[in-house]
Formats: C-alpha cells, structure tokens, sequence
C-alpha cells in the first residue's frame, strides 16, 4: 500500500510501504478514504519534524472497516467510519479523573503510530465511530478538528446571545464561527490579514470580517461594538503576534481562548497584558478535544450536527490531491502559496 513518511525537517517521501496486520482482538483495519492536512502536520514539516524518523504521517481521516479483531461486536467490514486518533493511558490522575485531554502520556497516530497518510491504518475498536449516512467522507475527514473547536466552547461558559470575535480564519478558526453559532452566538467577528480567508469566513457564517492590515483589529472591532468589545474571542492563528492581540478583544470581564500553537516565543506589549488585570479576562487554554467517557461529548456532539447540516466543512476544502502529491502540497502550503485553505488526500486516487 502506499504512505506519506515523515523522515526530518521538510522531508516527506511517498512510499510503499506493508498493510498494517491485526495483531490484536480488539484492532481495526481501516481504508482511507479522505486524510486532511492539519495545521500541526504543517509545523512538524516546516520546522520540528517527526517524534520519529519514518513515521507513517497524518491523523485526520474517514474510511471503510476493512477486517476487525476477534473481539470486535460493533464494526464490521463495510461500514463508513471515522475515528478519535488520540491515545490516552487511562492510569494517571488526569486520567482517573476525567480529564484525558490533559493525559500525562497523551499522543496521537502519526506521531508514534503510524498515521492516516496511508492505504490503511489501525486503531483500536474504541477509538472508531460509524458514520451516519447523511456525513459524507470529505466531512467526516474534519470530524477531529472539529472535535478540537468543540472542546474549546465546552471549556467557557458562553451563552445564547454572545458576541465571539475569532482571531485568524484557517481551519480551527473557521469551524469556530459554526461552533460559535452551534453555541448560541448573536454576531460573529471574524479576524485574518487574508481576504480570501475571509470571503470562506462570510460563507462559513460569520456577521462580520475585520482585516487588521487595515487598521489594529482591536480598533476596528470597538467601532462595530460601540467601544464594549466581544463576550468570547478565540485565538485560533496560532500566532506570536495574535496571541497577544486577542487580549484586547473581549469586554470587560470577558473570556480568551487559545486553541493555536506559535511554535515560539510570545512577546505581550504592556498594552495587551494590561487587558487581562484591568478588564479581570478569563483566559483558557484548549488542548486536544477529549472529554469523559472517551472519546467525549465533542465527537458525539460533532457527527451529530454534521448529520443536521449545522456543521459544513465544504466552503473550506480548497484542495482534493491524491495523496501522492502530498510531499507538494505540503512545500506549497509552507511557502505562502495563496488558496490554501483545507486540503484533502486522497490514497486511492
């Protein structure tokens, strides 16, 4: 079958590779059908490479059972399916107590276990959910990160009726504007120095776009609030420089989330800090998208609205490759490449 391997730093070779075997009664073996690009995939190939040379890449996927564990009851091959790539051991005291997301030993397929840039790909049975018939295999590709926004909602105590400004309008950030609207928001603020990102944002459903290359988002934010600012904003750039803007986004008394990565240092100017003192900010950190039973309410609640139609991934899917041309698309997106917003691979084209 064939795989995307992570080998170093910008060094990601398309290959033969064997089909995984079921060494466990409890396994499944998937075929892929579509494998999205996740933003964290694209920071290990740009500038931190593989957990471990050789890695089979990806986690982002939907598929077809291809053949189960002796122990499997629920799975059969044939059905449509998509699964939670994260591990969790289930003994540490995060663990113990409900909390996964913050397992000691937390990590996912792609990283240590080969991943879903491939043919096919193995995970325990626990770790699959069917698919209804309404969710096709381009949506259910985005089931994990849409999971991730959802964990970020679930951690604030947004109500009906709340303004939510998001900073930066890739993937996490544009299916934050469904979430917001699933979770009862009146007026959405979308932010990105991108116009094109932004045009995907208005489809996506957000009542208002600010780019701030025009002026400082804060300021034009305050114009279209009356000088009272938003009751959520969401960090969804993973960047040094929003990760501090985003602090002046929220009224007083007013909540931060921070579901992007910078990959580096984040340096506060006196006047963004001051917003979390004199404003009395409530700042969450957002990790992962697991939650108790395993793999949590944000896959449960994620399929579900997917099925409804409330969830719709397809404004933001830019590029369906096959995945061959991974190793490209990957340079491309690195180097600035305008269009890219979502890409999907597809191993059996």
């Amino acid at each position: 079958m064939e795989a995307l391997k992570l080998y170093d730093i910008q060094d990601l070779r398309h290959e033969q590779v064997p089909v995984p075997e079921l060494k466990n009664a409890g396994d499944v073996l998937i075929t892929v059908k579509a494998a999205g690009i996740c933003g964290s995939d694209l920071s290990r190939f740009k500038k931190l490479g593989p957990y471990e040379s050789g890695m089979t890449f990806g986690h982002e996927f939907s598929g077809v059972v291809a053949a189960v564990g002796s122990d499997v009851k629920d799975l059969k091959p044939g059905m449509r399916v998509a699964a939670c790539p994260t591990f969790h051991c289930g003994t540490c005291s995060y663990c113990e107590t409900g909390e996964p997301s913050r397992c000691t030993s937390l990590h996912v397929i792609g990283a240590r276990r080969d991943g879903a840039f491939a043919t096919q790909v193995l995970l325990p049975a626990k770790q699959v959910m069917a698919l209804p018939d309404a969710v096709d295999f381009d949506t259910a590709a985005l089931i994990e990160p849409s999971a991730v926004v959802a964990h970020g909602f679930y951690r604030t105590s947004i109500q009906p009726g709340a303004t939510v400004a998001i900073m930066g309008c890739g993937s996490i950030g544009l299916l934050a504007i469904q979430w917001a609207r699933i979770f009862g928001a009146k007026t959405i603020y979308a932010i990105d120095i991108d116009d094109g990102k932004l045009g995907i944002a208005q489809k996506m459903g957000a009542d208002h776009v600010i780019n701030p290359l025009t002026a400082p988002a804060h300021e034009q934010l305050s114009l279209l609030t009356d000088g009272v600012g938003v009751d959520l904003a969401i960090e969804s750039a993973g960047s040094p420089i929003t990760s501090a803007q985003v602090l002046a986004l929220p009224k007083k008394g007013g909540e931060v989330v921070y579901m992007g990565i910078p990959y580096g240092d984040v340096p506060i100017e006196r006047f963004y800090f001051e917003k979390i003192v004199r404003n009395e900010l409530t700042v969450y950190g957002s990790w992962n998208a697991l939650s108790a039973p395993f793999p949590g309410k944000e896959w449960e609640a994620t399929i579900f609205y997917m099925e409804k139609g409330l969830i719709n991934v397809k404004p933001m899917i830019s590029h369906h490759l096959p995945l061959k041309e991974g190793p490209q698309a990957f340079q491309k997106m690195i180097s600035g490449q305008p269009g890219y917003v979502k890409v999907l691979l597809y191993p059996e084209e």
